[in-house]
């Protein structure tokens, strides 16, 4: 580049992977694109200075980023056991990612550069730990990781607007404290924001870390939200408003800043990236999800709102994936967090923000949200006559109650990706067969998904295809006994018809309605006693006992 020294430098637990799908690449060329001189340094060894001091110190800042995941997720199945595999680490093998990784990153720059420049952090792992959370492998109520990693900034959110508005008030040497999107410490705490209960208390007190969870998960949505202060120790977290989504323009240009879609050259060395063989011929149409699953991050990270890409833009980008020597003909996914919300939102939602006291999707889709499935259907009929491209796949999966709710373009949408659009098998997510344990989860009721099975199979019968339904259940959810487990045993037997074979143990991830179900023992919307399965072992049979043999 015949850069002589760098703006910014970031740091991240994964391989670096040059890809729209990865969060530090597209911080990256976000802030390359704005002018500024960016190095990144992916998964340094934290035993010494060899990594950290490869690129010299940044005139700007340091950014810090666990990678596209928490790294304690990443790092740590269900049942607490180390994961062997890791699918964006450079050979597969799990041993370059350090737990709690935001914090050991920050230690390794402050160990080697004193008073530097400001650490900030972003990313997944900063996302979800910006306020006091559960920590599972301690199973305790952790601070923010603002305070433990010393870092001084943190943007949470999809940083693009808010980092670019960082670097510019570092450059100028003006005050940051109002940038919408980062947390930061302060010794008072902040006139007209909203005082969440101290830390202190919420770690010793389950009725105060209810309180205090709902004081933050109801300030999440840009256009409501108020801000937030906590007292941690003897100072204070300071948690200004949600950043603004990007519009459609905005989103369009990150996603068209040319990506290599490769492993950087450096670190292909170590072996291949398992992940790039699902995204490198991928397309984001989305940003966003409504669904408000309560085991899911994305409402916390991404947001409640959906943004969408212009169908010019993607097919630009489709283009651009034809051209590419290993391109064999296959764009392996359209979608986004949920491929069906393409092209559908509120138009309340985006002037007056996402409801306080309604959800959009359950207990039923809500009235006021007009869901149409045209624009999607007409940018895949697009995408399958670009020259060059022989087959297009929808590898997200897909909401059914959404296709169920349109009236006018449902059926025909489930038709053309019947015909188009799936490779012998169509991804749900129905996670439970018991309405109690959906209704905790935040999911529709199971009838909706049984009449959504129904019309799948009339629709492959009449078409003469052979195709069928991968489902995905989650086991040992707060509320859910081996009882309950043993009903989606003789559902799978008697609807289904087929073992499912995606089973997973349910995870408590920070910042979530689930996990706090999980800590405290109490129903996410009534407050009511729940049971919670803690123990690995009675977890496991709790999995074992959907994946029994049904044929008997």
């Amino acid at each position: 580049m015949g850069w002589k020294s760098l703006d910014v430098i970031l740091v991240t637990g994964d391989t670096y992977v040059d890809s729209p799908y990865i969060g530090v690449a597209v911080i990256g060329k976000v802030l390359l694109d704005a002018g500024y001189r960016v190095g990144i340094i992916a998964q340094p060894d934290i035993a010494g200075d060899r990594d950290i001091r490869r690129l010299g110190e940044p005139a700007l800042f340091w950014g810090v980023t666990s990678g596209c995941m928490d790294s304690v997720i990443s790092n740590y199945t269900a049942t607490g056991k180390k994961r062997r595999q890791d699918d964006l680490t450079g050979g597969g093998v799990n041993n370059r990612r350090p737990d709690l990784a935001v914090i050991a990153y920050s230690n390794l720059v402050r160990r080697y550069f004193k008073k530097t420049r400001p650490i900030v952090l972003g990313g997944m792992e900063a996302s979800l730990r910006r306020i006091s959370h559960y920590h599972y492998p301690s199973d305790s109520i952790r601070r923010s990781i603002l305070f433990d990693a010393k870092a001084d900034i943190l943007v949470y959110g999809m940083g693009e607007r808010t980092i670019l508005e960082l670097a510019k008030r570092i450059q100028d040497k003006q005050p940051i404290t109002d940038v919408r999107g980062i947390c930061y410490i302060a010794a008072e705490k902040k006139e007209g924001y909203i005082e969440l209960p101290p830390h202190a208390d919420a770690a010793a007190d389950p009725a105060a870390f209810i309180r205090m969870f709902k004081g933050f998960y109801g300030n999440n949505d840009p256009i409501t939200a108020n801000g937030l202060c906590q007292r941690q120790d003897s100072r204070y977290l300071i948690h200004n408003p949600p950043q603004l989504p990007l519009t459609p323009a905005e989103l369009d240009r990150v996603h068209e800043l040319g990506y290599e879609r490769d492993v950087h050259p450096y670190y292909a060395s170590w072996g291949p990236v398992r992940a790039l063989e699902t995204i490198r011929f991928s397309l984001t149409t989305h940003r966003g999800c409504y669904g408000e699953c309560h085991f899911c991050a994305i409402s916390v990270h991404q947001g409640r709102t959906v943004i969408d890409r212009t169908e010019a833009s993607l097919l630009r980008e489709a283009t651009t994936l034809t051209a590419r020597p290993e391109f064999k003909g296959t764009i392996q996914d359209v979608g986004g967090p949920t491929a069906n919300m393409y092209g559908i939102e509120c138009r309340r939602k985006n002037k007056k923000g996402a409801c306080r006291r309604k959800r959009c999707l359950t207990p039923k889709v809500c009235d006021k949200l007009t869901v149409d499935h045209s624009r999607q259907i007409v940018l895949l009929r697009k995408l399958r006559k670009l020259p060059g491209v022989k087959k297009v796949f929808i590898g997200s999966g897909i909401r059914h109650d959404l296709v169920l709710q349109d009236a006018d373009h449902g059926l025909e949408y489930l038709e053309e990706i019947i015909r188009h659009h799936i490779s012998g098998q169509l991804k749900l997510a129905p996670e439970h067969s018991e309405n109690e344990i959906l209704e905790l989860m935040g999911k529709p009721a199971i009838e909706g998904f049984i009449e959504f099975k129904r019309r799948f199979e009339t629709i492959n019968r009449r078409l003469k295809k052979k195709q069928f339904l991968t489902c995905y259940f989650i086991a040992a959810y707060p509320g859910c006994t081996l009882e309950h487990m043993g009903r989606l045993n003789r559902f799978s037997r008697e609807v289904l018809k087929f073992r499912p074979r995606q089973v997973q143990i349910f995870t408590p991830s920070p910042s979530t309605p689930a996990t706090l179900m999980y800590t405290t023992g109490k129903s996410y919307d009534a407050g009511k006693p729940l049971f919670v399965e803690k123990n690995n072992r009675r977890k496991e049979k709790q999995k074992g006992k959907v994946l029994d043999d049904i044929s008997g």
